[in-house]
């Protein structure tokens, strides 16, 4: 044999091992399925709790200015009726 196909026949078969070891069961795939939709759930409700305390913070900053207009209005009222 020559050199050339030594070395052929190592990396046909090493290429083969690699592939055999790197492969995937059915039962892996589920378990890795399962992972991930855990881990997408977890994301969904950091996510969830990130928009409702910034909704909170939002609504909380109108409600103030809307209080502080109405206080204005009132003692513009008082003020005329002094």
């Amino acid at each position: 044999m020559t050199i050339k196909k030594i070395l052929a026949t190592v990396t046909v078969v090493g290429g083969s091992l690699c592939a055999v070891a790197m492969a995937q069961t059915a039962k892996d795939d589920i378990k890795d399925a399962g992972h991930e939709v855990k881990e997408a759930g977890k994301a969904t409700g950091k996510a969830a709790k990130k928009t409702g305390s910034a909704t909170k913070k939002t609504v909380k900053k109108g409600v103030h200015k809307a209080a502080e207009k109405t206080e204005e209005g009132a003692d513009k009222v008082r003020q005329k009726t002094q």
